[in-house]
């Protein structure tokens, strides 16, 4: 409902502007998904032909505005997943993201509007009213081919985010980079980038592509991984067990795993950092793997990857939470499958839930670690064993236990011991002792 509430403001706005001479362009990636049956809520529309006061006026008759940078040209039409903008020309200044100035140019043409974008099938636009599909470029073919293509040799490399944005294209429509892009792509400096101007490409690549894969294949491609993704480029040609990963070296496993990590991410409780701990579950390998005997192993690669993962992490966030979040995931990841192969006690696969920050996401982790690799591991009666044990686990916290409360009712003052004690509690709570029986314990101990 709101998107045809938007498609039909879109529309009048589109008339208003018609009656003052302009015309009003579906812009961007609203036409390319558009042309490929998509729908992307988020409309764009680029304004011709008419000055910034009158484009005001009109979308004051229309509900109001708010001026997302005025001296851009850039309006966000109140209560609508509308942006619109007037054309505009860019020239680079300096060398940061937004070290551009910017002259707002309402009658500088659609051949020149459309220029300053980054690929051919972005630089599509689309009439509002009469559905007229303006391609300079030649984006249409490009889109039908599967193709992403830049525009301008000069302008292409003034934003380096175009080369993160190129690789999460790639992998969000399965599209191939030409290979004239490519080489360019290869000589641009991305040291200058934002560090959240990089997650938001990378939160983008694996949360919205079938195979993230392909967004670190076309990094790969590029020779743009060293300075942000270079724990990922250190996987490329390490070795791996030759029986238990017939698929080669820890970067072909790692790109399995995050493919099939992104078929089951909906069904994580943090999809975000659901993908990020497959992506860097086997850091650890880097530092670890060592031939032992008659083969690779690396032995207690989940703990030594942690400091590899932080080091990563800082590079591009700073949340507590996907910190938290993904380290405990990548110390955990073996866990599961040790104790679906030793059939282990309720009371150990308990203890490993109780230390997981998410553990139904852990379970989701583990299958797919065991699904990302030759020969797969079968998961269907591992992933029985482990929800039937979650399930278990999830009654047994929620009964009731002892808390701070119930140990200073029975006589026990608060004290150094009460963290030690509610640790004992907790342990016995984890075995299944019913509330009563553990208090009866702990005050037998006293």
């Amino acid at each position: 409902m709101q998107y045809e509430e938007n498609i039909n403001t879109a529309k009048t706005l589109a008339e208003k502007v018609a009656e003052k001479g302009g015309r009003a362009y579906y812009v961007g990636g609203f036409v390319r998904d558009r042309l490929q049956g998509i729908e992307n809520k988020d409309i764009d529309i680029e304004v011709h032909g008419i000055t910034p006061d009158v484009l005001e006026k009109i979308l004051s008759s229309i509900g109001g505005y708010i001026s997302a940078g005025k001296s851009f040209g850039v309006y966000k039409l109140a209560h609508h997943s509308i942006d619109i903008a007037l054309p505009r020309k860019e020239t680079m200044i300096g060398k940061g993201h937004r070290d551009f100035k910017v002259d707002v140019d309402p009658f500088i043409g659609t051949e020149k509007a459309a220029m300053r974008r980054d690929f051919t099938v972005n630089a599509l636009m689309q009439d509002v009213l009469t559905g007229e599909i303006i391609d300079h470029f030649g984006g249409q073919k490009d889109l039908k081919q599967g193709i992403l293509r830049h525009i301008n040799d000069n302008s292409f490399g003034e934003d380096s985010l175009r080369v993160l944005r190129g690789a999460q294209f790639a992998a969000r429509f399965d599209f191939t980079i030409a290979p004239e892009t490519v080489e360019l792509c290869k000589k641009i400096d991305l040291k200058n980038l934002s560090s959240e101007r990089v997650l938001d490409e990378l939160k983008k690549a694996l949360l919205k592509a079938e195979n993230p894969s392909i967004f670190f294949e076309k990094l790969r491609e590029m020779e743009q991984l060293s300075f942000w993704f270079p724990e990922v480029e250190k996987l490329i040609g390490i070795p791996q067990h030759s029986v238990h990963h017939k698929e080669g070296d820890v970067w072909t496993h790692t790109m399995m795993v995050l493919d099939e990590a992104a078929r089951v991410r909906n069904k994580a409780e943090e999809p975000f950092f659901f993908m990020l701990s497959a992506l860097v579950h086997d850091f650890g390998k880097i530092t670890s793997t060592e031939f032992v005997k008659d083969d690779y192993h690396a032995y207690s690669h989940e703990r030594e990857g942690l400091p590899i993962v932080k080091e990563f992490l800082h590079r591009i966030t700073n949340e507590n939470a996907l910190f938290s979040y993904v380290l405990n995931m990548t110390e955990l990841h073996m866990k599961p499958h040790t104790l679906v192969a030793d059939n282990s006690s309720i009371k150990a696969t308990n203890k490993m839930f109780d230390s997981a920050k998410s553990p139904g996401d852990l379970i989701l982790l583990a299958l797919c670690d065991g699904l990302g690799k030759i020969p797969q591991k079968p998961s269907k009666e591992a992933e029985e064993f482990l929800r039937e044990r979650l399930g278990i686990f999830m009654e047994y916290m929620s009964r009731p236990f002892v808390t701070g409360q119930d140990l200073i009712n029975a006589g026990i003052k608060p004290g150094e011991e009460f963290t030690e004690i509610l640790r004992f509690a907790h342990k016995l709570r984890l075995s299944g002792e019913s509330k009563e029986n553990i208090l009866k314990q702990i005050l037998k101990k006293r």
